[in-house]
C-alpha cells in the first residue's frame, strides 16, 4: 500500500477550533520554513474563519497573509477551506463572485481548495468546482459527515460519486464533529475506495476522544490522506496530533515518511504560541477536554465554544446542557442538516433562543427562516412543517439551485468600493464582509488611527460577535 499522506492544520483549523482563529501571522513566520521542509501533502492555512478574523480582530490583510505564507512555504501545497456558494461568508453569493474569489485565491498562492456545502447539496458546489479547476487549482470536494436517519454509507458514496463526476480531484470525508466512529470509518472508506477512483482524504476531530482510532481504522481501510494538527494545538475540539500518528505508522507499510525530530522542533515553536494564547485568555482550557457527549448532541468542537460564548453573554452558563439537548431537536425539525458552517451556527443559536425564551420557536432568527425556506439549498430530510409554517408562513419554499436566483453582483461591489478598494482582492474582501472590510481598510490606510485592542477587549468583542455567526466552526 502507499504511504499515508498528512495535511497539517496547525495554521488554520487547529487554532480556529481551540483559539477562535486568533493566531497572528507574526506567530507563524518563525516556523514556516521548517514546516515547508517536513514533506506534508499540504498545509491548511487559509479560508474558514481566518479571512474574517484577520480583518476583524487582528488588523491583518488576509490576502497579504496568504502571500506571506506562500513566500515562506514555496515547496508545500497550501490548502484552504471554501464554503461552496457561501465562499467564506454566511450567505450565497452570485457565480461571478465565486469565480473571482477562486481566481484570486489561486493567483495569491492557494494550491488545494477544499469545497464543501453545509447541506451536502451538490448544486451549491457546481460553481466552486468549475472555477477552481478552470484556474488551475486542485479541487478537493468534501462530504460533510453526520449521523441521522437519512445519512448512511450509501448516501455518502452516492454523493462522492457525483462529486467525482463533477470534477473533484480528491474526495474529503469532513467529520467536523468527530461523529465518524472507528469501525464506521473503516466501512465507509472501503466503500468509497471501491466506488470512486480519486484519492480519499479524511478530516476528523478528537472532540469525543475517538479521532486517533478513527484515523487508524481509515488507514487500515486504505484512506490516502489524513488531517492532523501539531500537538500543541491538537486533540480536544481540534484534530488528532500529527506526531502521534507519524510515530504509530513508523516502520509499517503505511509509514508517512515524516521526520519526528522536525515535527518536534515545529511543535516547540507552536507550544510557545499556544501558551501565549492561553495567557491572553483566548485559548479556553475547556476546548482541550474530551467530551463523549458529542456523540449524543452531535455538536462540532468549535460550535461548543460558540454556545459557551452565547450563554456567557446572556449570563446563562447554567443552561449549557439544556442547550446541548435542544440542538438535536432543532436539527430534526430542520430536516437533519449536518452541523457545519453556517448551519451549525444557525441551529445552535436557535437552540439557545429556544431555551432562553422558555418557549420553543417563540423567537426565530432570520437565518433559521432562510434554512427552512430553502435559501441555503435542499435539506437532507423531512422538515417539521409546523415549525416551517411558524417560521415562514405561506411563503413559497425554494426548490431550484439557490444561486440561480441571484443576479451577477461583482460589478455592484466594485462600484460600492470605488475610492476605498486598492485592488480586486479588496473588492472581494468587501463583498464577503462589507462593514468589517471598510473598517479594516480605514485602519490599514490610516495607520495612525489604528489602535491595537487589548487582549481582554478583543476577547469580549469576539464573544459578542460569535453570536452573529462570525466564527467558522467547522
Amino acid at each position: 500500500m502507499n504511504k499515508v499522506q498528512i495535511t497539517d492544520t496547525i495554521l488554520r483549523d487547529a487554532h480556529q477550533s481551540q483559539a477562535a482563529t486568533r493566531m497572528r501571522i507574526e506567530d507563524m513566520i518563525p516556523a514556516l520554513e521548517l514546516l515547508d521542509s517536513i514533506g506534508y501533502w499540504s498545509i491548511e492555512c487559509w479560508g474558514g474563519a481566518t479571512f474574517d478574523a484577520c480583518m476583524r480582530f487582528l488588523n491583518e490583510d488576509p490576502w497579504e497573509r496568504l502571500r506571506t505564507l506562500k513566500k515562506h512555504m514555496p515547496k508545500t501545497k497550501l490548502q484552504m477551506l471554501f464554503r461552496g456558494q457561501n465562499i467564506l461568508g454566511y450567505k450565497h453569493y452570485a457565480d461571478d463572485v465565486v469565480e473571482a474569489f477562486c481566481k484570486k485565491s489561486i493567483e495569491n498562492g492557494i494550491d488545494v481548495v477544499r469545497v464543501f456545502d453545509a447541506l451536502n447539496d451538490p448544486r451549491n458546489l457546481e460553481a466552486a468546482i468549475k472555477y477552481v479547476k478552470e484556474y488551475g487549482g486542485h479541487c478537493e470536494a468534501a462530504i460533510s459527515y453526520t449521523v441521522s436517519p437519512v445519512h448512511n454509507d450509501e448516501y455518502f458514496v452516492k454523493l462522492a460519486m457525483e462529486l467525482e463526476k463533477m470534477g473533484a480531484d480528491t474526495i474529503c470525508i469532513k467529520d467536523m464533529a468527530n461523529l465518524l466512529l472507528p469501525y464506521n470509518a473503516y466501512t465507509l472508506v472501503k466503500k468509497l475506495k471501491e466506488n470512486v477512483s480519486v484519492p480519499i482524504h479524511l478530516h476528523t476531530h478528537n472532540t469525543a476522544g475517538t479521532g486517533d482510532m478513527t484515523n487508524l481504522m481509515a488507514i487500515q481501510a486504505g484512506v490516502d490522506i489524513v488531517d492532523c494538527a501539531l500537538s500543541p494545538m491538537a486533540n480536544g475540539t481540534s484534530n488528532p496530533a500529527t506526531e502521534s500518528l507519524v510515530a504509530t505508522l513508523k516502520g509499517t507499510e503505511r509509514d508517512t515518511g515524516l521526520d519526528l525530530e522536525k515535527l518536534s522542533k515545529a511543535a516547540a515553536h507552536f507550544r510557545k504560541v499556544a501558551n501565549k494564547l492561553k495567557e491572553e485568555g483566548i485559548l479556553d482550557p475547556k476546548v482541550l477536554n474530551v467530551d463523549p457527549n458529542t456523540l449524543l448532541y452531535q455538536v462540532p468542537g468549535g460550535m461548543l465554544s460558540n454556545l459557551i460564548s452565547q450563554l456567557k453573554q446572556a449570563n446563562a452558563e447554567d443552561k449549557y446542557y439544556e442547550v446541548l439537548a435542544e440542538v438535536p431537536r432543532v436539527r430534526k425539525d430542520f430536516g437533519y442538516p449536518p452541523l457545519v458552517t453556517p448551519t451549525s451556527q444557525i441551529v445552535g443559536t436557535q437552540a439557545v433562543l429556544n431555551v432562553l425564551s422558555g418557549e420553543r420557536y417563540k423567537m426565530i432568527t432570520k437565518e433559521s427562516k432562510g434554512v427552512l425556506r430553502g435559501e441555503y439549498g435542499k435539506l437532507p430530510g423531512e422538515v417539521n412543517e409546523e415549525v416551517r409554517k411558524k417560521a415562514i408562513g405561506d411563503a413559497e419554499v425554494i426548490t431550484v439551485r439557490p444561486a440561480d436566483l441571484l443576479e451577477p453582483e461583482l460589478e455592484k461591489y466594485r462600484e460600492e468600493t470605488k475610492g476605498i478598494a486598492k485592488c480586486e482582492e479588496d473588492v472581494l474582501s468587501y463583498a464577503l464582509f462589507p462593514q468589517v472590510a471598510k473598517k479594516f481598510f480605514e485602519m490599514r490606510d490610516n495607520p495612525q488611527k489604528a489602535q491595537q485592542p487589548s487582549a481582554a477587549a478583543a476577547k469580549t468583542d469576539a464573544d459578542g460577535v460569535r453570536t452573529l455567526y462570525v466564527e467558522d466552526l467547522s
